[in-house]
């Protein structure tokens, strides 16, 4: 199994990035996915998640209404569209799937099976 994560990169206060994530050796539609990140001395911290048809998604506080999470099927694609970004936003990205069906807290690391490598995204100001 694996998970590649992709699209991070350098950028400016204010701008965007989109962040993918494929997986090999699991069945896409299966899964339901969370975005995670991890600043330099901090823990790993929830941002976003969604359900295995994509019509459920949360937000953390600290990106609601900036960031969109989505996912193609057709494509075994996940996504974070990442808008507005601001410095406090620099941090290792990672997606992180499950193929578990009982309930549980998506903003949960533990509540993840797979996990990807991380890309970076750094904001400058």
């Amino acid at each position: 199994v694996q998970l590649v994560e992709s699209g991070g990169g350098l950028v400016q206060a204010g701008g965007s990035l989109r962040l993918s994530c494929t997986v090999s050796g699991l069945t896409f539609d299966d899964l339901r996915w969370g975005w995670f990140r991890q600043a330099p001395g901090k823990e790993r911290e929830g941002i976003s998640c969604i359900s295995r048809g994509g019509s459920s998604t949360l937000y953390a506080d600290s990106v609601k209404g900036r960031f969109s999470i989505s996912r193609d099927n057709a494509k075994n694609t996940l996504f974070l569209q990442m808008n507005s970004l601001k410095p406090e936003d620099t941090a290792m990205y990672y997606c992180a799937a499950r193929n578990y069906y009982n309930s549980y807290d998506c903003f949960v690391a533990s509540s993840y099976n797979y996990w990807g490598q991380g890309t970076q995204v750094t904001v400058s100001s």
